[in-house]
């Protein structure tokens, strides 16, 4: 009898070829790279957030000085109008902001004439700065009244001086100021964060006066439309120079 054995076919199992290793140093740059990308990621977060904060902040500076303005306006009026139904007469508190400008050289003067002028930092002709009133400064621009027109500019004023006109003084140069964090770089340590705030600093005429004040460079304006009157008499003789009062912001009108 004859037997058949049927053999089964010897299964061969493929060989996997082993990888190399990565090298460990291609490894840690590899966990470097994502280590710094993701700090990254997340300064770009925090720097994103602190921007919408801080313009939040600096809106809600802005509201909260238009209501103030807006509250002394109102006192101002209802002051007078209750003085008026009395039949007596509202005299509002003495100024204490002024502005200042340049109208004439200074050839052929007195030593302290020009050093005053330059006190104010006056140097040029048009040149134009805010003043803080007190007795010092009156009796300064007493002494230099017959080469400057000056007086007491109003919210308006203030404003379109600063935003059409207003440069920085930065290590001893004339900066534009196109943004708010070169005013917070410079003024940041006394709160000072905004060009609304350098507004109201000035106009307030506040504690912080002075560093807002000195912040800012001289004005460089453009000589009134029409051109001058009269440089060499006063004001109140139909000429131009001396305190010229509320009129002050007429003249700048035609200079900004």
């Amino acid at each position: 009898m004859i037997v058949f054995v049927l053999c089964r076919k010897k299964e061969t199992v493929p060989l996997t070829k082993k990888l190399p290793a990565v090298p460990e140093s291609v490894l840690k740059r590899k966990k470097h790279r994502e280590a710094v990308k993701a700090t990254r990621l997340q300064i770009s977060i925090k720097q994103r957030n602190d921007r919408k904060k801080k313009r939040q902040k600096i809106f809600q500076r802005a509201e909260d000085y238009v209501k103030t303005y807006r509250k002394k306006e109102r006192n101002e009026i209802r002051l007078m109008r209750q003085a008026k139904n009395r039949g007596n007469y509202y005299i509002p508190g003495e100024a204490r902001l002024a502005f200042v400008i340049r109208i004439r050289g200074v050839n052929q003067v007195a030593p302290k004439v020009r050093k005053v002028l330059q006190l104010f930092r006056l140097r040029q002709i048009n040149n134009g700065v805010f003043v803080k009133l007190n007795k010092a400064t009156i009796n300064m621009l007493r002494i230099v009244e017959p080469y400057i027109t000056w007086g007491y500019p109003n919210l308006k004023s203030v404003r379109e001086l600063i935003y059409k006109r207003g440069f920085a003084k930065i290590n001893r140069q004339r900066i534009p100021i196109t943004n708010n964090s070169i005013i917070e770089k410079k003024l940041g340590r006394y709160e000072i964060i905004c060009i609304e705030d350098l507004i109201h600093e000035i106009f307030t005429v506040n504690l912080k006066f002075k560093r807002a004040s000195n912040f800012l460079w001289p004005f460089k304006l453009n000589t009134p439309n029409g051109g001058w009157r009269k440089k060499t008499n006063h004001y109140v003789e139909g000429g131009d120079f001396g305190n010229r009062e509320d009129k002050i912001n007429e003249l700048l009108r035609r200079m900004i």
